[in-house]
């Protein structure tokens, strides 16, 4: 009988790489349940993309509705849960209802795991941190709430609400779960209607735009390639500790983000200039930028055998080399050139 995984988010980014890895194991039936509100592309393109693959089922529902119909009778070895609002500028439109919403899905999958026997693969986010200690974030260091409440505040006390419940649950039930915290995550299908950064910046290098930066860019950040991501998922879920949050982060791609941005000049060969706009021109006011985060991943590496192997180069050639490739349709979905057309018309400075 093939081993049974669910991943919720499957059709997401992280998530589509994910399955990639995860149906290469053709002894695997792995079902998804995603709701298609973060996917960067279309679902019939994706699964063109892995190949149409036999092992692979899926709901196209939210996991509240899963989980009260279809998941009843649902038995699984392993829960991947990825299903998240996304992305500096995607989570402003679920202000004040974004903490009910993440610890809602945590409690009904921690309830599915335990009926199924499952291990609970939970992926937080480094905006638990708050920007640690001058950027530096570890493990062992005390989280800090910042001063002003904010969209952002309120998804990163939303996924560390959903950590708590988590821990706390596992040393009281038969509950058995993992954490994963993801830094950065770039690559090769990511958009950047979202608020991320390097296919925006990708995406304007490519049309020989100015590359807007946000601020002074002076801000500090650790891309991690989305497939490096993806096997650390795979090796918490293998062999993290019950109760323990791992960092999943590469500190050898601590780089500014106006240093990002001149690197994605160089390597794309552009004559693109570098413009510096305010981000509540383009988002609203209730934008915020992250506070300067890297990690100190020494937990995964040592604990589970984790080693990140892309850099930020290549990081970009492949993002660069995707889009490349994107039909124009898909292009602007990665682009993120609606927000542009929508800013323009407002009168206001695009990103773009």
């Amino acid at each position: 009988m093939s081993k049974r995984i669910l991943v919720t988010g499957g059709f997401g980014f992280i998530g589509g790489h994910l399955l990639e890895l995860l149906l290469r194991d053709r002894g695997v039936h792995v079902h998804v349940v995603d709701n298609l509100s973060t996917s960067p592309i279309p679902l019939e393109v994706l699964l063109l993309e892995l190949g149409q693959p036999p092992n692979l089922s899926y709901d196209i529902c939210t996991i509240e509705d899963f989980c009260r119909n279809q998941a009843r009778t649902a038995e699984y070895e392993e829960i991947y849960h990825l299903a998240s609002p996304v992305g500096p500028a995607g989570i402003l439109k679920l202000a004040g209802r974004m903490i009910k919403t993440i610890v809602d899905d945590a409690y009904l999958l921690m309830d599915l795991a335990m009926r199924s026997h499952a291990k609970l693969l939970d992926i937080s986010t480094s905006e638990v941190y708050g920007g640690g200690q001058n950027g530096y974030c570890s493990e062992n260091l005390p989280k800090i709430v910042p001063a002003k409440t904010t969209v952002r505040l309120e998804y990163a006390i939303g996924k560390l609400a959903a950590e708590t419940a988590i821990i706390n649950t596992c040393q009281v039930t038969s509950l058995k779960a993992s954490i994963a915290r993801p830094f950065n995550v770039s690559g090769p299908r990511q958009s950047g209607q979202g608020g991320f950064v390097l296919p925006r910046f990708v995406s304007l290098a490519m049309s020989q735009k100015p590359l807007t930066i946000f601020g002074d860019g002076q801000q500090v950040r650790a891309f991690t390639h989305v497939k490096d991501i993806s096997d650390g998922i795979v090796k918490v879920m293998q062999r993290g500790q019950n109760g323990e949050a791992y960092n999943l982060g590469n500190p050898q791609s601590k780089i500014s983000i106006i240093d990002m941005a001149k690197r994605v000049v160089g390597l794309i060969d552009s004559h693109s200039r570098i413009d510096f706009v305010d981000p509540k021109t383009i988002y609203g006011p209730l934008y915020e930028e992250a506070n300067d985060k890297y990690p100190d991943a020494d937990k995964a590496m040592n604990e589970l055998g984790w080693n990140p192997t892309q850099g930020i180069d290549s990081t970009i050639r492949e993002t660069y080399e995707y889009m490349a490739r994107a039909t124009p349709e898909i292009f602007m979905r990665l682009s993120g050139e609606a927000l542009v057309d929508q800013a323009s018309q407002r009168g206001q400075t695009p990103i773009g």
